[in-house]
């Protein structure tokens, strides 16, 4: 019997070196991801949303430092420039609405006041009214919501009630005949504060009902889950199951709706101002110097269309971001 004409050769051992690369790998594929990287990682891949989220930022800081901005361009929001006026139309003397390198934006009619000083202490007005008031609706709907999904019964039937109410009464005409009855003082506040408060809390909440109803179908889905049928079935109290089991399932469609709430309120609030029932003068407000702009949008266009812009920016950044946050915290989304 002859010998095999290749000998077989032993297999060579893997090093450690291999060993510890190959250990790696497998920790990298089997690492667990949060949702809220999850939702991170979606959100990134989506352009258009994160410049909605960049814009918002910004909005949110011009607010926030309008006195400081203000004041490095020199310019007062309320002060008068008469002498920038046309005697005889009332119009800005210049081009494109008295538009130059101390008014970027031009003037006002009849006054002269700087619109750009105008324009950001406007922002401020926009948008504490739409996050106070989505915050007040917010705390209601979530908390009306949750009771009214969680317990059933004639507590679920009674909070339907008086959402269906709510949802089927006349909203914007309340606050028109609300504010117009307030008297200049309230709580310690006067001037511009009064409407302020008043459309803060009338937006908020009549706005409840609509978040209200998206909470209680989240919470009757979810209190039939299995984890909560075994929480229950290991002795958890309805207080431990609603903070512990359900809150932390609902905050995502909380936090969408919040985020497309909050353009809504501003558009709300533009449109009480312009209506002449929002912030009175001489407050700054986007609203109120659309409705100037009606008597001279022939003779000074850039009037309205500065004011006007600024609203759609600000309704199409917050819409944008909304949007990708609803994407990002779907987990069917393809996003």
């Amino acid at each position: 019997m002859t010998a095999p004409l290749h000998e077989p050769t032993a297999e060579a051992a893997p090093s450690a070196a291999d060993e510890a690369a190959v250990a790696s790998a497998d920790a990298k594929a089997v690492q667990g991801r949060s949702l809220g990287r999850i939702a991170w990682e979606r959100l990134k891949r989506d352009k258009l949303a994160l410049t909605g989220g960049v814009v918002v930022l910004v909005l949110i800081v011009i607010a926030l430092l309008a006195p400081v901005l203000t004041n490095l361009l020199g310019q007062d929001p309320n002060e008068y420039h008469e002498n920038l006026i046309d005697p005889l139309f009332g119009t800005p003397k210049g081009s494109m609405g008295g538009m130059s390198g101390d008014h970027l934006l031009g003037v006002e009619p009849v006054n002269g006041r700087d619109i750009l000083a105008r324009i950001l202490y406007g922002a401020r007005i926009s948008l504490l009214v739409g996050f106070l008031s989505a915050l007040v609706a917010v705390v209601l709907g979530t908390v009306l919501g949750v009771l009214a999904g969680f317990f059933g019964g004639w507590v679920d039937s009674l909070i339907s009630r008086i959402m269906d109410g709510l949802l089927a009464f006349p909203q914007l005409l309340f606050i028109i005949a609300l504010v117009s009855v307030m008297p200049d003082k309230l709580l310690g506040l006067s001037g511009s504060s009064v409407p302020v408060l008043v459309m803060v809390l009338v937006i908020g909440f009549f706005g409840w009902p609509y978040i209200g109803r998206v909470v209680r179908g989240q919470t009757l889905s979810l209190r039939e889950r299995e984890y909560v049928e075994a929480a229950r079935s290991l002795g958890a109290g309805r207080i431990y199951i609603l903070f512990k089991e359900l809150l932390p399932n609902l905050v995502a469609p909380i936090i969408v709706y919040t985020t497309m709430m909050i353009p809504t309120n501003i558009l709300t609030e533009a449109a009480l101002s312009f209506l002449g029932v929002g912030v009175k003068p001489p407050t700054a407000s986007w609203g109120q110097m659309l409705s100037s702009a009606l008597d001279y949008y022939q003779s000074d266009p850039m009037y309205m269309v500065v004011p006007g812009v600024a609203i759609f920016i600000t309704v199409l950044a917050f819409n944008l971001f909304g949007d990708g946050v609803r994407d990002a915290l779907d987990p069917k989304g393809s996003r």
